[in-house]
């Protein structure tokens, strides 16, 4: 595959195992990536904070949206030390203005 990389996250690993997530972006999220969604590869069980990371590994410009971004998890916002199940379904909301 020409252009992808395999990411892990930082973190512990209590199981061993990593797990794709699906992040869906939004705004500038999505205009700075060129794409709809993402995924990650990271460290099973992983957090917010550990997805994060992997998707600025993954895509550097979105370094900037991402530290004010509010992430939502199964259409929940969440913290960054929320735990992620395998099956999640995650979306990163950056912030938004407007007049």
């Amino acid at each position: 595959m020409v252009g992808r990389r395999r990411l892990r996250a930082a973190g512990p690993t209590l199981r061993g195992t990593n797990m794709k997530i699906r992040v869906k972006l939004f705004a500038a999220a999505k205009q700075l990536a060129g794409a709809e969604a993402i995924t990650v590869d990271v460290a099973e069980p992983t957090t917010v904070a550990a997805v994060r990371e992997a998707m600025i590994q993954h895509n550097p410009p979105l370094k900037d949206v991402l530290r004010y971004a509010t992430f939502a998890v199964n259409a929940e916002y969440v913290g960054t030390n929320a735990i992620l199940p395998p099956d999640a379904d995650v979306a990163c909301i950056p912030p938004v203005s407007g007049g």
